[in-house]
């Protein structure tokens, strides 16, 4: 059978949550390198457009209809007028299928997974083990073996994914194949006036350089507890000199107050300030170090190069393994800190919650790893 004709018209249909996003992005540039005259669409999740802003990956940002009985049929209504022919889908959902197939577009790429297969044209095997369970496979390259279908290239081989300890996995992606993303003018106008206001709010002593704190995420179990995170912020402004942001979302805003409360220094409230996910991204990307459990800003922070400490538990971090910049002296710019670095190779920490438990995360651990990072990345 002949190859499928290359697409003219593209679209992608983009996860749900950012950090998820962010590891897309090497994918979608292989695909923009490969076919650079072809009109690319994104079909996103509320709010994701807030965080591609400023990037060249896409021709156009089509929002979808997130909630109601008919979101599905009026997400299709708003991208059936593109007239795309292909769809690459890097979600798992039968919805995102169905409405691939409502919006009538002819060709639709997607992993057979959620009873799917008859909506897509190309139903791509997932990676299992051979009792059928589901390989241990980063996103990065569970996103890049379906470009592999898409660019008529050879599949990705699943047998690279050996894991050596619990929390390394090796990367089949390419060499030197970063995430990426971008900011705005407008992004970095706001941004750079929520720093200002930052600086002046707190201790006058303080270094314009900062560092941030991400307590936040959508899981509570992978939340690092409140008063380590209070004793960070004054280890990081008594002993680096640094001015502590604390970020969350809007409705984190309480929790960034109660670890504000808990601080004998000053660390100062993002979201008081109007923070948001575009101003967000140029923020980060002025850093010198991000301390965050395993949410979101630790991707953004990878895209731009911010040296990053991810504090996981009880997820295990060779699900979201991500290809990392070098620090200046040549090592790695994230260390990944486990409950429980132990735990053998071929098990995974999401089965064992307590034994995994974010809380056996000690504050010296994490301390020393804030002070060797700081001194790597230090020009």
């Amino acid at each position: 059978m002949p190859a499928p004709a290359s697409p003219l018209r593209l679209l992608i249909v983009l996860p749900s949550w950012i950090g998820d996003v962010v590891m897309a992005t090497p994918t979608i540039r292989r695909i923009r390198n490969a076919y650079p005259g072809i009109f690319i669409g994104a079909l996103v999740k509320p709010g994701i457009n807030q965080l591609l802003s400023g990037n060249t990956l896409f021709d156009e940002l089509h929002i979808a209809t997130s909630t109601g009985m008919m979101a599905t049929k009026k997400t299709a209504n708003k991208i059936r007028p593109r007239q795309y022919d292909t769809a690459l889908l890097l979600t798992n959902s039968f919805s995102t299928a169905l409405t691939t197939r409502l919006a009538f577009i002819p060709r639709r790429i997607g992993y057979d997974r959620d009873t799917r297969a008859m909506l897509l044209t190309d139903p791509i095997a997932p990676p299992r083990n051979p009792d059928k369970s589901w390989k241990l496979t980063p996103a990065v390259d569970y996103y890049w073996n379906l470009a592999s279908h898409l660019l008529n290239q050879p599949p990705l081989d699943w047998s690279i994914h050996t894991p050596a300890n619990c929390k390394d996995l090796p990367l089949a992606l390419p060499n030197d194949t970063y995430m990426e993303l971008g900011f705005t003018n407008p992004d970095q106008t706001k941004a750079t006036d929520i720093l200002d206001r930052a600086h002046s709010a707190g201790d006058p002593n303080t270094h314009a350089r900062y560092a941030i704190l991400n307590p936040g995420g959508n899981n509570p179990a992978k939340r690092w507890p409140i008063d380590r995170f209070a004793q960070l912020a004054d280890h990081l402004q008594t002993k680096h000199n640094l001015r502590v942001l604390i970020n969350g979302s809007p409705a984190e805003a309480n929790l960034v107050n109660q670890i504000i409360a808990l601080a004998n220094t000053d660390p100062i409230s993002l979201p008081a300030l109007g923070n948001t996910l575009g101003t967000l991204k140029p923020i980060i990307a002025g850093a010198s170090i991000l301390i965050t459990n395993d949410t979101g800003p630790r991707h953004i922070a990878a895209a731009f190069g911010t040296p990053i400490i991810t504090l996981f538990g009880p997820t295990d971090p060779r699900w979201t393994t991500i290809p990392t910049r070098p620090l200046p002296n040549g090592s790695p710019s994230e260390t990944i800190i486990v409950a429980d670095e132990s735990l053998p190779p071929d098990q995974s920490a999401n089965d064992h919650p307590n034994r995994c438990s974010i809380e056996h995360i000690t504050l010296p651990k994490v301390r020393e790893s804030v002070d060797c990072t700081l001194c790597a990345s230090s020009p």
